[in-house]
């Protein structure tokens, strides 16, 4: 499954006063694994930058002065997205934005022509519902480090969303299975996620003798004679005998 975790910065927050998005960022994951093919560009917008919007994301008018318009990318940046889903933390925001520069390029299509879209903050929302989910919030329930993000940045905040929706939905993102001493990534840091090779020798299964199962009943009928009653242990075995039966 091809997916894309996508985000934009813009010049303010709605696109009927004329914003007009200046950054985008999309993160490429194939099968739950990050393939390193990235999309990343920032736009002329044609237009002032909002100061408050500039406060969010440090990105200037003097910067996107030499940058290419929407115009000169889009036919690339929708061959990059099309058929994949693409994963956007609110999608509506960033959604919004894309169909209305592809309206003012002549483009008689939207997002959802091209490829699906999951809304990560949908998702959030569903799995803790009456909490805070901002990116920033689910960073820190998913012990996930955004310690380098003093602005907002639209291939950075895609980058830790792609490890945000690993966790919701069930990926390892921070847990190094090795030893954890001296193992580093590319970047000379710690290395999060240890690869196995597809070739590796299968895992030997060593089942307990006849004198570590007796030891195992020995304790489980200790547990019982305490609680005065059966163990959950024991119940559970005697649920998957019944269904076995």
């Amino acid at each position: 499954m091809r997916q894309i975790i996508l985000d934009t910065e813009t010049t303010g927050l709605e696109p009927r006063e004329g914003h007009r998005i200046i950054e985008i960022g999309c993160v490429e994951m194939i099968d739950r694994r990050l393939s390193g093919n990235n999309f990343h560009q920032y736009l002329q917008p044609d237009r002032e930058i909002d100061a408050g919007a500039i406060e969010v994301h440090g990105i200037t008018n003097e910067f996107l002065a030499d940058k290419p318009r929407f115009a000169d990318i889009v036919e690339d940046f929708i061959d990059y997205i099309r058929g994949a889903e693409l994963v956007i933390h609110n999608a509506p925001f960033d959604v919004g934005f894309l169909d209305h520069e592809f309206g003012l390029c002549g483009i008689d299509r939207r997002v959802t022509d091209l490829c699906s879209v999951l809304d990560s903050l949908t998702m959030a929302r569903k799995l803790h519902p009456g909490q805070k989910n901002s990116l920033d919030a689910l960073c820190r329930r998913y012990d996930i480090d955004n310690t380098h993000r003093e602005l907002h940045g639209a291939l950075l905040d895609a980058e830790i969303l792609a490890d945000v929706y690993l966790a919701m939905t069930g990926g390892q993102v921070a847990l190094s299975l090795g030893s954890g001493e001296g193992e580093q990534d590319s970047a000379g840091g710690p290395q999060a996620i240890r690869r196995l090779a597809p070739d590796r020798p299968r895992l030997r299964v060593i089942r307990a003798d006849e004198a570590e199962c007796a030891a195992h009943r020995e304790r489980l009928a200790a547990i019982a004679a305490a609680n005065g009653g059966s163990t959950v242990w024991e119940r559970l075995e005697g649920e998957r005998d019944g269904r076995s039966a």
